[in-house]
């Protein structure tokens, strides 16, 4: 929903206002490029500008939607907004609600208005930045507004539709809409970190949550020969081909490591604790990676006691076989907050088909292991193992 003649996306950032100063315009400078990133990569040819705690888009009106929707894939962005931009006068601004409001009515514009409106202002700077307050905005604007819908009704505190306004020191804008936007810190703002991707639909939500806490990641699948197969590896792919539309200028190619011999060996030798020597060999892999990419730690889509080695007690176990921080994001989400990510993301679909890895499960599998009873199941060149296939690493082209 946009005002006629909107030619400027005004975009909201997150958490990135409570930094101090320096650490705010260097964040915001990042936001900034991430956001031209993204407008290249989907050939939108804008202007875009940092202002004030604001990244202004520049665009026109066949290219202020997808600039907008372009904005709220980037990391960092709390909302965006497509506007009209005007000069800092109250008649102006008043007459540009008015214009808003008849325009959305119209039978053209396809919108639903619903059936009450309100006024908001935000005026920015000193008492006498202007000859009006926001009050005066709300006021006056909320007037036109009323004379200009058919059978208007006022609420305040709930409305169906919104008409703001955010007025500058020489200029306004006026919106009727705040996309949201993923929120969180832009992608570059933290260290990279390693992501194990199964391309199940809990490890490309994981990845995707801490990209939106600004750590850029090394997305990397273990090949699990005769227990995977092209379609796990194909689902792995695409899911993190997907996460890397939210950040086309990092390199999100998969890692993939040579796993299946050992998936062999565990399925062969080790009994109850078979998934814990898994996940012990897997986070060991991932440090290695870790090493080779200067990455400061592992991230999993692992929550308690969404499986038997996820139980708490067998987190903590399997977790000691590596010295990196291991973040889990998910760790407190229920399955059905997952799903609902996925499909919001986009990951979804490519998710669903089944993990080979359930394929070597055990029928009894330990779930209240101690760090005696993990080892002693390990093979043991587990260590020596992962280490072998870390070095073996293929970079998967798209």
């Amino acid at each position: 929903m946009r005002p006629p003649g909107a030619d400027t996306v005004l975009v909201r950032h997150a958490d990135i206002g409570v930094k101090s100063g320096k650490v705010q315009t260097e964040m915001e400078r990042r936001l900034r490029r991430n956001i031209v990133a993204v407008l290249e990569d989907r050939d939108i040819d804008v202007e875009v500008e940092r202002r004030w705690s604001r990244i202004l888009i520049h665009a026109d009106g066949d290219t202020v939607e997808a600039a907008t929707d372009a904005a709220t894939d980037a990391f960092g962005v709390q909302s965006a907004s497509p506007a009209i931009v005007l000069p800092a006068e109250k008649d102006a601004i008043v007459d540009a609600l008015s214009q808003t409001a008849r325009h959305l009515q119209s039978p053209d514009s396809n919108y639903d208005l619903g059936e009450t409106f309100a006024v908001r202002a935000r005026r920015a700077g000193n008492a006498d930045a202007h000859p009006f307050s926001s009050e005066d905005l709300e006021r006056e604007g909320g007037s036109a507004v009323f004379e200009a819908l058919e059978d208007p009704e006022v609420d305040l505190e709930e409305p169906d539709t919104t008409f703001s306004v955010e007025c500058r020191r020489e200029e306004a804008f006026v919106f009727v809409e705040k996309r949201a936007g993923p929120g969180g810190l832009p992608l570059g703002s933290q260290a990279k970190v390693v992501a194990l991707v199964s391309g199940g639909i809990d490890s490309p939500v994981a990845t995707w949550e801490v990209m939106k806490r600004g750590a850029p990641v090394v997305p990397v699948y273990l090949e699990l020969g005769d227990f995977g197969g092209p379609d796990h590896e194909a689902r792995a792919v695409e899911t993190v081909r997907r996460l890397a539309e939210f950040a086309p200028n990092y390199d999100m190619r998969v890692r993939k490591v040579p796993a299946g011999e050992m998936m062999q060996t565990l399925k062969d030798e080790v009994g109850p604790a078979r998934m814990l020597s898994y996940r012990r060999f897997m986070y060991r892999v991932a440090e290695h990676i870790a090493e080779q990419e200067q990455a400061h730690g592992i991230v999993t889509g692992e929550a308690i006691g969404q499986k038997s080695s996820q139980t708490a007690r067998n987190l903590g176990v399997t977790s000691r076989a590596t010295n990196l921080p291991i973040h889990r994001p998910l760790l407190t989400m229920d399955k059905s907050e997952i799903t609902q990510r996925a499909r919001r993301i986009g990951t979804f679909h490519d998710s669903t088909i089944p993990a080979g890895c359930n394929r070597i499960a055990p029928d009894f599998p330990e779930t209240n292991a101690t760090l005696e009873i993990a080892e002693n199941a390990d093979p043991d060149d587990i260590f020596e193992r992962a280490k072998d296939a870390a070095e073996n690493v293929e970079l998967v082209e798209w």
